[in-house]
This record gives structure tokens, sequence and C-alpha cells, in this order.
């Protein structure tokens, strides 16, 4: 896997919307945080957040199970867990 060449931050994602809309730049990061705040609200109360053209957020639950301690070989038990995921649109995938 190679390292990115180009990384975009939430402020650069808050310049390209200020910039595009005639907006502050202090709107648009409200507008930003907004949106992104709003996925998270969603998925931490089990929803799913659809953007058409974009991809799909939801939350994956992962069972409690039994593990091996890497260090000391002991069995541990490892706790139940959810984590967010993201799959990408089809069309998202065919313009990478």
């Amino acid at each position: 896997m190679s390292t990115p060449t180009f990384v975009k931050t939430k402020k650069d994602l808050a310049d390209k919307v200020a910039k595009e809309l005639g907006i502050s730049k202090k709107d648009a990061v409200q507008a930003v945080d907004l949106v992104f705040e709003d996925i998270i609200e969603t998925l931490a109360s089990n929803g799913e957040v659809s953007i058409s053209g974009f991809g799909k957020f939801t939350v994956s639950e992962r069972p409690a199970r039994s593990g091996i301690n890497p260090f000391n070989k002991e069995p541990i038990d490892i706790a139940a867990s959810k984590s967010p995921k993201f799959k990408a649109s089809k069309s998202f995938k065919d313009k990478i």
C-alpha cells in the first residue's frame, strides 16, 4: 500500500465549501461540522447514513469472544464492541 501524496483535512473541506458557495469560512466550518456531527449521532443511535453517489455508513457489531494474549499466551475474554463501517458506492469506486 502506498503512502498518500495529498491529505485533505476538515479545514480544507470547509475552505472549499466557503469558496464554492461564497460564504464565510466560519459558516462553512459550522456546516461541515454539522454534517459530521449528524453522521456520528445517527450511527451512535444504531442508524445508518446513506449518501447517494458516495456510500453508506453503518455500525458493525462484534460479539464477545475468547482470544489469546500474544505476550504470555494466556487465554483472555474480548468484550463485545461496535465500530463504524463505510462502504463506497459503485459510482465512487468507478471514479477511483
